[in-house]
């Protein structure tokens, strides 16, 4: 291969790109919009649970045991309910996600020494945030009675330390793995529009007849996306550092590297749909059919891949946003070496050999 093609080839496809404003917003501000985008609309974490109240007691004990609800910080009061059919309504059109039922003789049952039973009645149409909102009201309740009778009822306590992700916040998890899902989608549709503009605007001729390889033309294209693919993920990782205050703990060296393999398997797969199609409508949808759904739904960024039954956890080992997940994660997030991600490494090498061998098939310097 000469090196001296290559780059004149290089240099073609960026004198391209420079003239294709369409090429280039996809490029440097799709990126940027989608990371801030998702980093601030995707979150788990639950906060101001819209809360219910109905005391029949109207007591000191139960303002108080009102009084640690509303000083949690978990759950918002949004209605207090005069009558028990009032709640069935609320719950049915969304009102609150809890209603918390305090009964008569709550006050005169605490007097006595007897037990003192509240109920909860949950929202169950998100499962997941009824449970976390069932937790919250538990611990709030136990906490609650430990401090009103002065006795721990559990004789184990367990002392908890998060590793990792210290405050559980759902955005030093997101971000990162917004990196890889971002980066699968923008490399393959960047990609996608090469070759297949060649054949529609006509040009491809004109490549043909020029003593330029099979192999020049493929790394040539290759090149400018491969330097704007890593721009971006720096402009990624800058703005999750930045704007999310995700803590980096890891090897940038590493990552770049890790990086660069998975950008030359994402580019290479998407420059094989743009050979194999010659359409750039039809290459595009299918590089946003082909990465978009496998990075979002089976490469451990939403769903966890263990919980997934047999056949999708089988899947996933074909879908490279998977491996590099779990690198983005381990650097930002645990600081882990090659020594941890050596495995994914090695999925990334294979993805890259693999995206360069589809397109090196897929793409003839011939006409048909």
């Amino acid at each position: 291969m000469e090196w001296r093609r290559t780059f004149a080839m290089a240099r073609k496809e960026a004198t391209q790109l420079r003239r294709d404003p369409r090429s280039l917003t996809l490029a440097f501000l799709l990126p940027l919009f989608l990371i801030v985008f998702f980093g601030y609309a995707i979150s788990f974490d639950v906060r101001n649970l819209e809360l219910a109240i109905l005391d029949h007691d109207r007591s000191a004990p139960s303002r108080q045991l009102l009084s640690a609800f509303e000083s949690s910080g978990y759950f918002t009061v949004v209605e207090r309910l005069e009558r028990y059919g009032d709640v069935e309504p609320l719950l049915g059109r969304g009102g609150a996600r809890l209603v918390l039922v305090i009964p008569p003789d709550y006050a005169v049952a605490l007097g006595a020494g007897r037990p003192a039973r509240v109920q909860l009645l949950l929202d169950g149409g998100d499962a997941n945030t009824a449970t976390i909102a069932q937790n919250y009201a538990e611990v709030i309740v136990n906490r609650y009675a430990a401090d009103l009778t002065g006795v721990v009822t559990a004789p184990v306590v367990a002392e908890t330390r998060v590793w990792y992700n210290e405050t559980l916040e759902s955005r030093n998890m997101i971000v990162p793995g917004l990196v890889a899902v971002i980066m699968s989608i923008i490399a393959a549709m960047l990609t996608a529009l090469t070759i297949a503009r060649e054949w529609e605007r006509g040009t491809m001729e004109q490549l043909i007849a020029t003593p330029v390889r099979r192999g020049e033309v493929i790394i040539g294209k290759l090149l400018p996306y491969a330097a704007i693919g890593a721009f971006d993920v720096a402009v990624a990782v800058i703005a999750g550092i930045v704007l999310f205050h995700v803590p980096f703990r890891g090897s940038g060296v590493l990552l770049a590297v890790l990086t660069l393999l998975f950008l030359v398997g994402a580019l290479g797969f998407g420059m094989f749909l743009s050979a194999a199609v010659k359409s750039q409508v039809l290459a595009t949808q299918a590089a946003i059919m082909t990465t978009y759904l496998p990075a979002l739904l089976l490469s451990g960024f939403i769903f966890s891949i263990s919980s997934m039954p047999l056949v999708l956890r089988a899947l996933t080992h074909i879908v490279p946003a998977r491996y590099y997940v779990t690198v983005t994660k381990g650097i930002f997030l645990k600081g882990v070496g090659l020594g941890v991600l050596w495995p994914d490494a090695v999925a990334l090498v294979i993805f890259a050999c693999a995206g360069l061998a589809l397109v090196f098939r897929a793409f003839r310097k011939e006409i048909a």
